[in-house]
């Protein structure tokens, strides 16, 4: 496995590659990787030949300077399960080589549609810095396919809407989450959790899954449903912070029109926040 630290090498070997006629997919991670990753990688090898995962801690996505500083990195032990994955290469830059000029005078991309809605709201700036780095990534390797896991849905939304808008000729693909036995969807947050914590986590699926069943039996009532679950979840031990249903298709409230919703949920429990969602086809 090809371990590459710098564009001009990344770009040298790319091109290599496009002389054999070979498909390459691309994996984008901030590392601390489990198998949750694993499973993005095998949905590349699928379709590519060469599969190419980047390692890096973006800083133009975090919103807070203190979980930047806190993010887990573990590049040894990802490049070790990387190997055992039959990964072609790992791309792991240092912040200064994507960003040589610094944060403050680099060129943004943004995706207005679903940047500032939702997750973007309570995180501003967030999906910008995730544009940006997706963009640079997408220009460096130039993959015939990337993948992403749907349980970061409005991301995965956002990189399909900028795909279409920038008309990169790449394949987006959508991985279904990959969750622990008891429900919990596997995430490098999950680490944050105390033992109690964690026993407490599954929770949150469970109570996203018996909202899920109500949607698909027909009940409508929105806020009810919403509130009750925001209740749900204080006796759980979670705290409730984003409980939202909305059009699977454009993140935007529901209407008559729509024919499928996303359910989506963010907790907080001790220093991890939760993440996860779940589709629901809607009955006529």
């Amino acid at each position: 496995m090809l371990i590459i630290e710098t564009p001009p090498t990344l770009r040298q070997t790319v091109k290599q590659w496009r002389q054999e006629h070979k498909r390459i997919a691309l994996i984008p991670t901030m590392g601390n990787l489990h198998e949750g990753h694993m499973t993005l990688i095998d949905a590349g090898r699928a379709r590519a030949d060469k599969v190419v995962v980047s390692v890096f801690v973006n800083p133009l996505q975090f919103d807070r300077p203190e979980d930047l500083a806190a993010y887990p990195r573990t590049l040894q032990e990802d490049c070790e399960q990387l190997t055992r994955r039959g990964v072609d290469m790992v791309f792991a830059p240092a912040t200064a080589v994507i960003y040589p000029d610094g944060l403050d005078s680099q060129t943004f991309v943004d995706v207005p549609r679903f940047a500032n809605i939702l997750e973007g709201e309570s995180r501003p700036g967030h999906f910008r810095g995730v544009a940006t780095i997706v963009s640079k990534l997408f220009n460096l390797v130039q993959p015939d396919v990337a993948c992403f896991g749907e349980k970061d849905f409005q991301q995965l939304a956002l990189i399909r809407q900028l795909v279409r808008d920038m008309s990169y000729d790449i394949d987006i693909i959508g991985v279904p989450t990959v969750r622990a036995a008891d429900g919990l969807a596997l995430s490098s947050r999950n680490g944050y959790l105390s033992a109690e914590e964690r026993r407490l986590a599954p929770q949150l699926n469970e109570l996203l899954t018996r909202l899920v069943a109500q949607l698909g039996a027909g009940e409508r009532h929105i806020d009810g449903l919403l509130a009750a679950a925001a209740e749900q979840l204080l006796q759980a031990g979670l705290t409730p912070d984003t409980l939202v249903i909305r059009d699977a298709e454009t993140l935007l409230p529901l209407t008559v029109d729509s024919r499928r919703a996303v359910v989506l949920f963010t907790a907080w429990l001790g220093k991890a926040r939760l993440i996860d969602n779940a589709q629901v086809e809607l009955i006529s």
